[in-house]
């Protein structure tokens, strides 16, 4: 079983936060007409929504490769996902719109396509059991981002929580929310 790095975890989660958190004291500050209890009802849907995606689970075996959610995460918000080996016809390389790479499996029965799972602990790991369980050659196959990246959005994401913490405690403080 492989899971989504907990480095890439605590920094979207992180993020999140940062980006979000001070909504409900600007909407007050500025009498916005979105109530700030409302917008703390959203961030918090918004963060079990976010942790959700992020408890996606990798399960290989001898007979397939799988995508799971725990139960709690409805389908219509993520559905997994699971694709015999013997039905692998390939692995595909396509670019994104930002230039990175990522692979997809392609199904011999429907010629539907999986993306394989890159976040995860272990990559190389699951890499190798692709390999294995299919026989394609995945000697050029990278993750799509490397932990120095996502080490340096969550420094970034820690000072604008700084910032975030300090700006609301001087507003509080101060006096300067109604």
């Amino acid at each position: 079983m492989f899971r989504i790095s907990p480095l890439i975890r605590l920094t979207l989660l992180s993020l999140y936060s940062a980006l979000t958190m001070p909504l409900p004291f600007l909407a007050q500050a500025s009498e916005a007409p979105v109530p700030p209890l409302l917008l703390w009802v959203g961030i918090i849907l918004g963060a079990i929504a976010l942790y959700g995606a992020l408890s996606e689970k990798v399960i290989v075996d001898e007979e397939q490769i799988q995508v799971a959610y725990p139960r709690w995460v409805p389908p219509f918000f993520r559905k997994g996902w699971s694709l015999p080996w013997t039905d692998v016809k390939d692995l595909k390389m396509r670019t994104t719109g930002q230039g990175g790479l990522v692979y997809y499996f392609i199904s011999q029965s429907s010629e539907k396509a999986y993306l394989l799972p890159m976040r995860v602990v272990g990559f190389a790991r699951l890499v190798k059991l692709v390999e294995k369980y299919t026989g394609i050659d995945t000697t050029d196959v990278r993750p799509l981002s490397q932990p120095w990246m996502y080490l340096i959005l969550l420094g970034f994401t820690l000072l604008l929580l700084l910032v975030d913490g300090w700006t609301i405690w001087t507003a509080t403080t101060q006096g300067l929310l109604p």
